[in-house]
């Protein structure tokens, strides 16, 4: 399934909260990302009912397989992609921004190559 970036950006949210918070509830989210709570809840219900994500008895929200698989995919995009621009001179801050866009649309191949390009 082709996913679209707000998706996306959702599941990484998650996982980096996870990796910080421990557990994780939509207003996390919310507050993470600059969002609305009612806005947070629809994306959480729709990854819910994809299959990407799943909430325990106390609200806690929870990459399933296939979201945490797309999670760590953008995640490590959005780090390669970060630390390359800010090592050719692009401002941090530039940098982090650029890579939030650019870790959509890059093709896998031409990852790849960065990746490679970047060790």
């Amino acid at each position: 399934m082709k996913m679209q970036e707000s998706p996306e950006d959702y599941l990484e949210a998650i996982l980096v909260l996870s990796r910080e918070l421990g557990n994780v509830r939509s207003i996390d989210v919310a507050n993470y990302m600059g969002y609305s709570k009612p806005s947070i809840s629809v994306a959480m219900k729709r990854l819910r009912e994809n299959g990407f994500v799943s909430t325990d008895d106390h609200g806690n929200l929870m990459l399933t397989g296939a979201g945490l698989s797309i999670a760590l995919k953008i995640y490590e995009r959005h780090l390669v992609l970060s630390r390359f621009l800010i090592s050719i001179g692009v401002d941090e801050e530039i940098a982090k921004k650029d890579a939030c866009r650019m870790e959509h649309v890059i093709s896998d191949e031409s990852f790849e190559k960065l990746k490679q390009l970047s060790r």
